[in-house]
């Protein structure tokens, strides 16, 4: 009996070896397995097949559910497909299976923001700095949501962060110049507008809010020029038309032929937008006044 029992002794741990092994082998196998089909995932991604790459990644996933890399290319193919729920619920599985994922934290920012969920985007976004903070473009995707929030203190701070690291394209410093602007700093929104004009001339937008900003302070050459501007960068902006009709106005009341010709401009751009009607019918009656002005003035 004891001799029966020593065999047993001896069995058991063998069987337990022989299973470990077996298991071992099988993970191994899985991961080989997964590893494959990602890289063929990766593969028809690259040759625009994206059916085929949807199905590797789903394959890889199932040989390893967590494969991170198969969730986030696979989310990356739905946000390009605008399957942004899908996108999300990919990317989130990306965070649960890997928390210090900046890339997966970072998509999730992109994805909450394109379904303008910006408080949601805001905290991805700022996880995902909180593991990177030298990230220039994360920055900027922040500032942009600070932007759509009205925030413009914390987007001033993602800015000025952005600038320090050697980052500021010309979007990023146009909000700046924005958030200035409200905070009451037209010193510091004038600067930000003309450093995003000077990384991009053809820059309506900025053209556009620093004539404004010249137009408040009653600077109407300046104004005038940037307006000017903004109209070269976008012939149908008939916003800009309007203003640039009043800062030359402003300039020279009595100028009356160019104060007609500028309103008739405007009037011409602007007839063909709805949202300019009103606009146009005051144009339209002060282009009238300017002509009686202007008969009246020659006959003295």
């Amino acid at each position: 009996m004891k001799r029966l029992q020593n065999n047993r002794m001896i069995v058991a741990p063998l069987i337990g070896l022989l299973l470990a092994v077996f298991v071992f082998g099988s993970a191994i196998a899985s991961e080989e397995e997964a590893k494959q089909a990602f890289n063929d995932g990766l593969k028809a991604q690259q040759e625009g097949n994206l059916d085929a790459a949807i199905l590797q990644y789903k394959g890889a996933i199932q040989a390893d559910p967590n494969f991170v890399d198969a969730y986030i290319n696979l989310g990356t193919i739905y946000f390009q497909q605008k399957k942004y729920d899908d996108a999300l619920s990919q990317f989130q599985t990306a965070v649960q299976k890997d928390p210090k994922n900046a890339d997966a934290l970072a998509n999730v920012g992109r994805v909450e923001y394109i379904l303008r969920r910006y408080a949601e985007s805001a905290t991805a976004f700022k996880s995902a700095l909180a593991l990177n903070d030298k990230n220039v473009e994360l920055y900027q995707e922040l500032a942009k949501v600070y932007y759509r929030q009205q925030n413009y203190p914390d987007l001033i701070t993602a800015v000025e962060k952005q600038q320090t690291l050697g980052g500021g394209d010309y979007l990023s410093l146009y909000m700046l110049g924005k958030a200035y602007q409200k905070e009451g700093d037209n010193t510091k929104a004038i600067e930000a507008y003309k450093k995003s004009v000077q990384l991009k001339a053809d820059n309506y937008a900025a053209q556009f809010a620093l004539g404004q900003v010249y137009l408040g302070q009653e600077k109407y050459r300046d104004a005038a020029g940037a307006f000017r501007a903004a109209l070269k960068a976008d012939p149908e902006g008939f916003r800009a038309a309007y203003n640039y009709a009043v800062a030359m106005e402003s300039l020279d009341p009595e100028a009356y032929d160019a104060n007609i010709t500028n309103w008739e401009s405007f009037i011409k751009i602007a007839r063909k937008d709805p949202k300019a009607k009103s606009d146009v019918a005051i144009a339209q009656q002060h282009v009238k006044e300017l002509k009686d002005t202007k008969e009246k003035a020659s006959l003295q």
